[in-house]
């Protein structure tokens, strides 16, 4: 690796991403300016309030930073001056083997259930990305020993060139974040990133139930998860999950709901395998993970009314499969928010089981007239507040009320999490 001592450094957005990247660049010995489309306050390192008229070795980007369309990097790319992704800069510097997990839906829990597999196995391992805690501020505490499960989203793949993990895994693919990228198939090629740099790839592993990952530009090096029975790969059979000839655990001892998280599981079941982890220790695992918040979380019952919180679903396909999993003919559902230029009529013309609609936030006008058109009973609501309250109001015993919302959270909340534990609050009010 280069030495980054005296290296003059833009870090363009101040995350956690880019704070991450700015104290890694800083720990290296380079020298670090920081940059943010809105005021920042001046910190450890020199704030720069016009990168353009100044000379930098590189920049790194961070993913909340749109691309298309940004003057800025369009700028900086014109003077030659490479932009370097913040996944790109951790990696660089993370030693032992990298495990990258990629998809429109799945990837937390799949990391978070990988990360426990290695944790039991007594592997060393670190677990960040979209996570939470960027790859930058672990990178420097990792050893050849190390394992390092990374969530990758494509915001994070957007600007990356260099990114070599060990293992990759692409879950799923289904239209999300139109409005960042402009096209689906935009974000499909930034998906397909997570392979660029496949002749160091040792393996990849791919849904082989999903047709649209099946159509994309695959390494040759595959290991397949699927529902249904494969001789090698991890698959289900007999309702039980497999691992080529091992038996790793029963659908019934498995704590999360629906068949797209039997899909996560063997995801992490084949990964963790390919690393000779003990199937007795991958399946007493699994039996005993809990879940992060968000996800198809049931929150209990209140006067016959069952109440479920998918606030992490943030686009239709989560909404398909929170429907599917959850199977009732008595469903409330709650969608709404901030609409990442996704067509909702996709949800609608599958004729999914719904008692009633409650569209809500900025996009709730638009789909609750969609829902009109195709005959659903459905009411548009200016905030998730009143419309928890209406479906709270007019539940009856039987009913299940279902937070799954197919949108962003940034037109009411500042985040999918807030908007769970609001709606949480809301369900436990009297």
């Amino acid at each position: 690796m280069k030495s980054l001592k005296g290296k003059k450094v833009l870090v363009y957005g101040m995350g956690r991403s880019g704070q991450a990247a700015s104290k890694l660049l800083h720990s290296l010995g380079a020298c670090v300016s920081i940059y943010e489309d809105e005021k920042n306050e001046r910190g450890l390192f020199c704030f720069d309030e016009q990168p353009l008229l100044h000379y930098y070795d590189f920049v790194v980007v961070s993913p909340g930073i749109c691309v298309r369309g940004n003057q800025i990097l369009s700028t900086l790319a014109a003077k030659k001056i490479p932009i370097v992704s913040e996944l790109d800069l951790g990696s660089r510097y993370c030693k032992g083997k990298i495990i990258a997990i990629t998809g429109t839906n799945g990837k937390t829990t799949t990391c978070s259930l990988l990360g426990e597999m290695f944790k039991q196995a007594g592997k060393e391992v670190f677990v960040c990305g979209n996570i939470g805690l960027p790859i930058s501020a672990v990178a420097l505490k990792t050893t050849k020993n190390s394992h390092i499960v990374c969530e990758v989203s494509n915001f994070q793949l957007e600007t990356s060139t260099s990114f070599s993990p060990a293992v990759a895994c692409l879950l799923n693919l289904q239209e999300d974040h139109l409005d960042r990228h402009g096209s689906f198939i935009e974000y499909l090629r930034i998906k397909n990133k997570i392979f660029q740099n496949y002749k160091k790839l040792q393996m990849a592993v791919v849904n082989l139930d999903d047709p649209i990952v099946m159509k994309q530009n695959l390494p040759k090096k595959l290991q397949f998860f699927s529902l249904n029975p494969l001789k090698k790969g991890a698959c289900v059979k007999n309702s039980c999950i497999y691992y080529g000839k091992h038996r790793i655990i029963s659908l019934e001892q498995i704590p999360l709901l629906g068949e797209k998280n039997y899909q996560n599981v063997m995801a992490a079941v084949a990964i963790a395998s390919l690393f000779k982890i003990k199937p007795k220790t991958i399946g007493h695992t699994i039996s005993t993970f809990m879940p992060a918040p968000h996800r198809l979380s049931y929150l209990g019952e209140k006067n016959g009314v069952k109440f479920v919180d998918d606030s992490k679903a943030t686009n239709i396909a989560c909404v398909q499969m929170a429907i599917e999993s959850i199977n009732s003919k008595n469903l409330l559902l709650l969608l709404g928010g901030q609409n990442k230029n996704l067509n909702f009529e996709k949800l609608f013309f599958e004729k999914p089981l719904i008692k009633k609609c409650y569209c809500f936030g900025e996009a709730g006008p638009e789909i609750c007239e969609i829902a009109h058109k195709f005959g659903y009973c459905a009411d548009s609501f200016s905030n998730m507040k009143d419309a928890v309250l209406c479906s709270k109001s007019e539940a009856q015993k039987g009913d299940l009320v279902l937070l799954s919302p197919g949108c962003a959270s940034f037109d009411e909340f500042s985040s999918y999490a807030v908007r769970g534990q609001i709606f949480m609050e809301l369900v436990n009010e009297n």
